[in-house]
């Protein structure tokens, strides 16, 4: 038996980039292996996702857990230590920008193993966000650099990259969108959240450090929140990260403001596809909203998804923006139209899939 290719996976935005890398892999017959970190053990946050999407279930689960960023992946690193030893890899592949993926790079690269990195090349330009110290250090750790948008290029270059490492293949995470298009159903979601048939509404989804884990950030974002919820109805599906600091500062139901348990990724966005707007601060949502054509309002002061913005639906705003923001998505039509990026086609598993088997065959 050919060593695998082992996908790396510790967060449920990890879990829509990998099912149509695995899938694109596994009808080339390629060998593979799927290890779950455990960064994400919450059933709603992990189980359901494997669920909905189909992806066969870990090979390994490894239960590493939350914790302290240097508690956490210094966990992850000696626990992916041990399962690349027991797998022998031809390949890691990892995703996105959680600790998990940048966690799989070291051990990668101390132990001699070649890594692929889907999703290469983002950036933000502040280095106060974790995800974006992951992002510099795997892609200059990776062998194989997965980009989801032209300017991707360029940025790497820039950085040392040598270009024939790099592979513009678009976006995963779209492919699984367009995948499961038809089976996201609005009316059901807004019945599971107590929603009315005709009842316009917002979703929210916050959790980034920089929103939640300030006392005073918190408080402002929970002001804007019922900002919003002035003028529709809001539901808030509340992460577990930050949830204490944010009821501490007021986010709590009321009768337009509806907080709710995280929900399942064909959930999630049934609810989205249904929304006159989103409140975020995920960079997943600001890709999905790009396609599905629902106004997005990323509470954060910067991207580094900036192609949301030039092609798409989404807008950087301060938490004290957000009512007003919001009045002027409301004055206008629902939904907007417009062209998807560049390869957000709903291939670029398989693109990435050619070129690995390509990559496997010349070694």
């Amino acid at each position: 038996m050919p060593p695998p290719v082992v996908h790396v996976v510790g967060a449920r935005p990890n879990f829509m980039k990998a099912a149509p890398v695995i899938d694109a892999l596994r009808l080339r017959g390629v060998e593979q292996r799927l290890v779950h970190t455990g960064q994400h053990y919450d059933a709603l946050l992990s189980d359901v996702f494997f669920r909905d999407l189909g992806l066969p279930r870990p090979d390994l689960d490894l239960g590493v857990g939350s914790g302290s960023h240097a508690g956490q992946t210094a966990a992850l690193l000696v626990a992916l230590e041990g399962a690349f030893a027991e797998l022998e890899p031809a390949l890691v592949v990892a995703y996105g920008d959680v600790n998990s993926t940048l966690a799989a790079a070291l051990v990668a690269a101390k132990t001699g193993r070649p890594i692929a990195h889907v999703e290469a090349g983002l950036r933000s330009y502040d280095r106060s966000m974790p995800e974006e110290v992951n992002r510099v250090v795997t892609d200059a750790l990776a062998d194989l650099l997965f980009t989801t948008s032209p300017e991707a290029l360029p940025q790497l270059v820039h950085e040392g990259v040598a270009e024939e490492r790099i592979h513009f293949v678009g976006n995963p995470m779209i492919d699984t969108l367009l995948t499961h298009l038809d089976r996201l159903d609005p009316a059901a979601a807004r019945h599971e959240v107590g929603l009315g048939p005709d009842e316009p509404y917002a979703v929210a989804t916050l959790h980034r450090p920089a929103n939640v884990d300030d006392p005073r950030a918190a408080e402002r974002l929970v002001a804007g929140l019922r900002a919003v919820a002035e003028r529709l109805t809001v539901v808030v599906p509340l992460h577990p990260r930050g949830r204490a600091t944010l009821e501490a500062a007021g986010l709590v139901a009321g009768d337009r403001l509806r907080v709710v348990e995280p929900m399942g990724y064909l959930a999630f966005l049934s609810l989205v596809r249904g929304a006159r707007l989103v409140v975020t601060d995920s960079g997943g949502i600001q890709e999905e909203t790009t396609i599905l054509g629902i106004p997005c309002l990323t509470v954060r002061p910067n991207t580094e998804r900036p192609i949301t913005i030039s092609q798409g639906t989404n807008r950087l705003v301060e938490p004290a923006e957000l009512g007003d923001r919001t009045a002027e998505i409301l004055a206008g039509p629902s939904g907007i139209a417009g062209d998807p990026p560049p390869l957000w086609d709903g291939r670029a598993g398989e693109r990435i899939g050619a070129i690995v088997v390509g990559w496997l065959d010349a070694r």
